[in-house]
């Protein structure tokens, strides 16, 4: 089965999302897309959104005694397979169900070097990998990528993370996967992620971030999103190389079995989802090649246990999930008191996130950042940037949701100078991973923006770290890069990340922020990589039974001794977040990710230029200071792009290049 036909037709072209035709989705309130067109606006700031243009999910999760089901299942399949496996359950925000060890189960994975046979980095070099961790990260990504909209695998992950998009020998050539770099994302060391020690509310965080091992699907109740199954049986985490032709891989039919009856809407899955007019995967198993039939599964007594893993799973058995849209699951939409006391953007669709007390973690707040910047963000110029963005948000036709038509659903973040988050809100079904990775975005493009972005780098304690000042420097050719003269965006920021520049161009050199192509993989990125890679080797020591990890990414230097820095959840290298600024003054940044690249762009981007329309003084840096504006011989055509928003992105208008001139 050839799943990405025309792949010629693709080549230069730029990478737009655009949903499919076909499949009816379903419209109740199990799948909040309904009221898709909405009441008609205008453009520019102030507009009103539409009142309640979104539905929240039905509160749908699973039993335990569903979840010995499908830990049933999935054992039964591995039994016939002869693959004894670690198999992990999750719910939608990732607390951990159960985690089973089947007897013989291979205890360590390893992840493969770079193929192109250059030196290893990175997460590659860690040894003695727990399963556990792999299989906790593979049901993670499932759960974390889907929604009532879309339904994605780790098939779809490998898709869409790699240097080629697809990636198959007749590729070669093709930009690179629109969510390159976000397997970094939801990172054990992550201060926005929640812990198994904080209870039931979410995100959780994820041991080795997000997987492209398929092996791991969402599963579903009612239509709704409910969590994910993840399987690690063969002792090697990695990634399709070939997303051309048909695997037979033993962990997706396992994972397939397993989901037998939670199974995602045929109509949402991702290959029913085209970027550029390639359907993305979703798994490879097809039900009529089980070894095992699904509807008679074997008692799980002797075939293998329930396994503790410190900081993520108590062991004991299995628990009942959390439903998604509660406080207990911690997220849940704003109240009308929220609202009327100016804590929460004033619009009754958003949802934010909360603690184990209900009460809102991130609430509308000026910058923390008063010895650093003259002027910071106040109170009501970060509340003016956070409603126009989730105003342009509900307007926007969603890239990757079906049906098609349906509302973009995402997570816009707001950050100070310091990486201090001022506002955090969400559409109602968003999708999870999202919220870590907009709060990436937001604090990327601040960091980089900044005057000490630099001398951070350069004080990391990591030779390799701080060698990437230069390489930009070089690469660019100015020796003022990441000093704050410079306003540099995300997609700027992920095109220096690649390893082929321009990007997905062969025979090329990398990216500054990247690796060369030889000992490049997901698993070694460059920069954003580099950064964690001590996180990554505390958290196997934690897994392990050592100490918790810290809830602090990277070993930038921290802030005036105050014991935090400016990436605390890690790097992302994918477009959706641009700075804020003040003049010729750095003051933030605000970072979205959810429906669609394109999109995020789009919604950050009006979302700072409508804010600061409606209260003066704030916007996007002079178009001289950004990136996009400094030429080097290197970049397509002599410059960077700095944003890439959608031609005709609305529901209610058909006002087109919305961005242009902005």
């Amino acid at each position: 089965m050839l799943r990405h036909p025309a792949l010629a037709l693709l080549a230069g072209t730029a990478l737009v999302l655009s949903a499919c035709g076909g499949g009816g989705g379903d419209a109740g309130s199990s799948n909040p897309n309904d009221n898709p067109a909405g009441t008609p606006s205008t453009g520019g700031g102030g507009v009103q959104a539409p009142a309640n243009a979104y539905a929240v999910p039905a509160a749908e999760a699973l039993t335990s005694a569903e979840v010995v089901r499908i830990i049933a299942q999935a054992a039964g399949e591995a039994r016939a397979r002869n693959l004894p496996s670690v198999i992990t359950v999750v719910d939608r925000v990732g607390n951990v169900l159960a985690v089973y060890n089947m007897n013989g189960a291979a205890p360590f994975m390893r992840i493969p070097p770079p193929p192109g046979g250059g030196p290893s980095f990175d997460v590659q070099d860690l040894k003695n990998i727990p399963a556990a961790a792999g299989s906790i990260a593979k049901a993670i990504t499932a759960a974390y990528l889907s929604s009532s909209g879309n339904a994605f695998t780790t098939r779809t992950a490998s898709d869409i993370i790699q240097e080629h998009f697809p990636l198959a020998p007749n590729t070669i050539g093709l930009e690179s996967g629109p969510l390159f770099g976000v397997q970094f994302s939801s990172l054990p060391c992550s201060d926005l992620n929640r812990r198994l020690s904080d209870g039931t509310i979410g995100p959780k965080r994820s041991p080795l971030g997000l997987a492209g091992d398929p092996g791991a699907v969402p599963l579903y109740k009612n239509g709704v999103a409910v969590g994910g199954i993840g399987v690690m049986g063969d002792g090697v985490y990695g990634v399709d190389n070939n997303s051309s032709d048909v695997d037979e891989d033993d962990e997706e039919y396992i994972a397939l079995a397993g989901s037998t009856g939670f199974e995602a809407p045929a109509e949402i899955r991702a290959d029913r989802v085209s970027i550029d007019g390639t359907l993305l995967g979703f798994i490879d198993a097809v039900a009529s090649r089980l070894k095992s039939n699904p509807a008679t599964p074997p008692a799980l007594e002797g075939l293998g246990s329930y396994v503790a893993i410190p900081g993520y799973y108590a062991g004991g058995g299995p628990l009942a999930g959390t439903p998604y849209a509660t406080a207990a699951s911690g997220y849940r939409p704003v109240t009308s008191a929220e609202r009327a006391a100016g804590s929460v953007i004033d619009n009754a669709d958003a949802m934010i996130v909360v603690d184990a007390a209900g009460n809102n973690r991130y609430p509308i707040r000026g910058g923390t950042d008063g010895n650093e910047v003259a002027q910071p963000l106040s109170a009501a110029e970060v509340k003016a940037i956070a409603e126009e963005a989730f105003k342009i948000l509900t307007r926007a036709r969603g890239a990757i949701r079906q049906p098609r038509d349906s509302r973009m659903q995402a997570t816009i973040s707001i950050v100070d100078t310091r990486g201090q988050v001022l506002a955090l809100q969400r559409a109602p079904d968003a999708p999870v991973f999202g919220t870590d990775v907009s709060l990436q975005k937001a604090r990327s493009a601040a960091f980089l923006s900044s005057p000490r972005a630099a001398a951070d780098l350069q004080g990391s304690g990591s030779a390799d770290v701080a060698g990437f000042v230069q390489k930009a420097r070089d690469f660019i050719g100015r020796q003022d890069v990441f000093t704050g003269t410079i306003a540099f965006s995300e997609r700027p920021i992920g095109l220096l990340a690649r390893p082929y520049f321009p990007d997905g161009q062969v025979n090329t050199a990398n990216g500054p922020l990247s690796r060369p192509i030889a000992s490049f993989s997901p698993f070694s990125t460059g920069l954003q990589s580099a950064l964690i890679l001590g996180n990554l080797q505390q958290q196997l020591g934690e897994v392990a039974g050592g100490t918790e990890v810290p809830r602090r990414c990277t070993t930038l230097p921290a802030i005036d001794g105050t014991g935090i820095n400016r990436l605390q959840n890690g790097l992302q290298i994918f477009p959706g977040g641009e700075p804020i600024y003040r003049g010729n003054v750095l003051v933030g940044a605000v970072g979205v990710s959810g429906d669609g690249i394109d999109q995020d762009d789009m919604v950050s981007f009006l979302g700072i230029f409508n804010g600061g329309a409606r209260v003066g003084g704030i916007g996007h840096a002079a178009q001289a200071m950004r990136i996009s504006a400094i030429p080097f011989a290197q970049a397509r055509n002599g410059f960077l792009p700095y944003v890439q928003c959608p031609v005709a992105p609305f529901l209610d208008t058909s006002e087109q290049n919305v961005c242009e001139g902005k």
